[in-house]
């Protein structure tokens, strides 16, 4: 019937009535008669039609999935949440006939794609605060993720100060086992107070992240401002740990999440799922990359918190912006005041 037309042609179509575009738009942005875009569409709806006419193995569990669903209102819940779900129940099929199913009751999200810069083994831990409750009862969780591997840890909190950043992060770096190379971080005055405030390059960091990070001997790299994509592992995860773990949790249940609630049950989720699913970007499981991974990482050198000087006054001069990694020369007359 489309004989004169590509099977890109017809791909382009169904793409933009998927995104919901009406037969006029995509004629115009195809260059395709609109005749022609309405007979493509009749026949999209005529496959449905038959496809929906046939038994599914996913029948008896679709009243849940669209039960769940309301439950859940506005929040999103993945896929493969829901097949982990449904499979307790004893559904036997694949994660893709659940995402097929769920296209058909409710839209599908259109996000731009982003590219991926990979790291070396052991050279970049991202890191950032992610948002999910604001108000009386502030939840946030601290993320930090390995660039090579995506090892992530999680920890929730109810503020983002400086203390609880060194205190999460030092605890990440135990969780890891090791020291990496670099931290990637975004530009809150918990982490630099200055950007480029002795050159290009060179920026006044806040003392107390600067001495844990002299003390772990790692330097501190910056996101660009106002380009969050610059650590996009990270920026990722965060919605794969509020899809995958923190929607389904709070969907079933009347009451909203607790830090202590939040933070015994990631370690499962982390341990259990996190790191056992198939990367969709690496295609491996991050807990098999971490194995090569963690060999790469610098030994821990005793805890922060045992030999802490930041109470005490630091003048700190210029600082470039990857000059963080110990032992440095320029920490030499810092080192001297930080001395006992």
């Amino acid at each position: 019937m489309f004989a004169m037309l590509t099977k890109e042609n017809q791909v382009e179509i169904k793409v933009l009535h998927r995104q919901g575009k009406g037969i006029r738009e995509i004629s115009r942005q195809t260059g395709i008669a609109r005749n022609t875009v309405r007979r493509i569409l009749r026949e999209i709806a005529r496959e449905k039609y038959r496809r929906s006419a046939q038994p599914s193995i996913l029948d008896p569990f679709k009243a849940y999935l669209q039960q769940r669903l309301e439950q859940a209102g506005n929040v999103r819940l993945h896929a493969t949440v829901l097949h982990r779900e449904i499979a307790q129940h004893g559904y036997v099929g694949s994660v893709s006939v659940i995402k097929r199913y769920l296209r058909t009751i409710r839209p599908e999200k259109v996000i731009d794609p982003v590219v991926r810069f990979e790291t070396a083994p052991g050279h970049q831990l991202q890191i950032d605060f992610v948002d999910f409750r604001r108000g009386e009862m502030p939840l946030r969780a601290f993320t930090a993720e390995l660039g090579y591997s995506r090892y992530p840890y999680v920890e929730f909190v109810d503020n983002e100060r400086t203390e609880t950043l060194i205190s999460c992060l030092e605890r990440a770096l135990e969780y890891f086992g090791g020291v990496p190379n670099q931290v990637l971080c975004d530009n809150p005055k918990t982490i630099v107070i200055e950007r480029h405030a002795y050159g290009e390059g060179k920026h006044r960091f806040n003392p107390k992240l600067l001495d844990f990070a002299k003390h772990y001997g790692v330097s501190v790299k910056l996101c660009a401002p106002y380009r969050a994509q610059t650590k996009g592992k990270v920026e990722r995860f965060h919605r794969y740990l509020r899809e995958s773990f923190f929607n389904p949790l709070q969907t079933q249940q009347t009451t909203p999440v607790s830090i202590e609630q939040a933070n015994r049950e990631v370690r499962i989720w982390l341990r259990e799922v996190a790191v056992e699913r198939i990367h969709a970007t690496l295609r491996e499981r991050p807990i098999d990359r971490f194995a090569q991974e963690q060999k790469t990482l610098r030994a821990l050198p005793l805890p922060y918190g045992v030999n802490s000087h930041w109470v005490k006054t630091v003048s700190v001069g210029p600082i470039p912006i990857e000059s963080l990694q110990h032992p440095l020369s320029v920490y030499e007359h810092a080192a001297k005041e930080f001395a006992p």
